[in-house]
């Protein structure tokens, strides 16, 4: 994988690119004009990790990419700052180094360091190392800590070690409200906070007639989706396989005042076998499905997308909101449901700047 290098004079027309491309790519399927959300262009990405390199005395951050010249060989890019990354994240990278470059028990065999940061202000660092972390190693962590004025985590083979507190708090300002989530370390979030923001208003604004009817949800994460659709509709179903992300859901959603969302911990493919009546048991009985009456559906599936089972399991809903970080598989899935749904949004979302991912959201409605 390169290192992506950031120029911001050609942002626009990267951005062009990849609008050329997805529209002609999905021409076929006679989507409506697609609507293209911008990021910034450099400082987008909130969360960031970086191996630490030891030359001597000397301490670095370091990539890899493929050596052009030995493609069988990765060779290490020093990095100093890092443009794709968070204004907070390029603040702190020189200030951990510097503070850790004479303190043995906070240096010997650190290997990687990662970064999460929220547009709200705060930062939470982990480091990791070849070594057991003991009671001296905590005691400079929590100088460090301080130092810093970050949360802190170590980790080890077996090890995790939590000083303070084992997430952050982002708070990001969709139409006229503000969503507060809580954000796991080592757990998924969505890596560029100004996007999110341009994903989650674009689902609302989607699903902005739903308030008769009721949403279920697929891979919901840690509610993302889920606490700004909430007000959208009577009731909400959400299911999401992690268990750590569920327990983030149910926080998030305790956190927003939100009443009428349950999140259930299941696999996509187990909740549709449960909604179609071929699975029983004690957890699907707790979901009462008899008492909704779903118009929508919302899936937030993995590069993999939906198998056919699942993605033909779609078409009972009257629309259905895909957000995918594919474009091949999503196509694949629009494909299949064609012959009854059209599609009536379009939206690219440029979760990542300066490579060739496409982060896309569609809005289906059955023929």
């Amino acid at each position: 994988m390169a290192v992506p290098v950031v120029d911001p004079e050609r942002y626009p027309a990267q951005l062009e690119a990849k609008r050329a491309r997805i529209s002609q790519r999905f021409a076929g399927l006679s989507p409506p004009a697609l609507e293209v959300f911008a990021s910034p262009a450099s400082h987008y990405r909130m969360r960031c990790e970086f191996r630490i390199w030891h030359e001597g005395d000397e301490l670095f951050y370091a990539m890899f990419e493929v050596d052009p010249d030995d493609p069988g060989q990765k060779r290490v890019i020093r990095l100093d700052q890092y443009p794709v990354a968070s204004e907070a994240i390029n603040a702190l990278m020189p200030r951990l180094l510097e503070a850790i470059r004479d303190r043995p028990r906070l240096r010997r065999k650190l290997f990687q360091a990662e970064f999460l940061t929220t547009l709200s202000g705060e930062a939470l660092v982990t480091l990791i190392y070849h070594r057991p972390l003991d009671a001296a190693w905590e005691a400079e962590a929590q100088w460090l800590q301080a130092h810093l004025g970050v949360a802190l985590i170590g980790r080890a083979r077996k090890q995790r070690q939590v000083l303070d507190r084992d997430h952050v708090w982002e708070r990001l300002a969709v139409d006229d409200m503000t969503l507060v989530y809580q954000q796991v370390e080592n757990s998924f979030t969505q890596p560029n906070a100004e996007i999110n923001r341009a994903m989650l208003g674009w689902a609302r604004s989607a699903t902005r007639d739903s308030r008769s009817g009721d949403l279920v949800e697929l891979y919901c994460g840690n509610g993302n989706f889920t606490v700004a659709l909430a007000g959208n509709f009577r009731r909400v179903l959400a299911t999401e396989i992690s268990r750590t992300s569920v327990a983030s859901a149910q926080v998030n959603l305790a956190a927003n005042g939100i009443d009428n969302a349950v999140v259930a911990r299941m696999s996509a493919e187990a909740f549709a076998e449960a909604l179609a009546g071929e699975r029983q048991g004690r957890r699907v009985s707790a979901m009462a499905l008899g008492d909704y009456a779903f118009t929508t559906v919302l899936v937030d599936p993995p590069r993999a997308g939906l198998d056919t089972a699942s993605c033909e399991r779609l078409r009972e809903y009257p629309r259905i909101v895909y957000i995918s970080c594919n474009p091949e598989t999503l196509f694949d899935n629009l494909r299949q449901l064609h012959d009854t749904h059209r599609i009536v949004r379009f939206a690219l979302f440029d979760q990542f700047p300066w490579t060739d991912h496409c982060e896309c959201g569609v809005l289906l409605e059955r023929r």
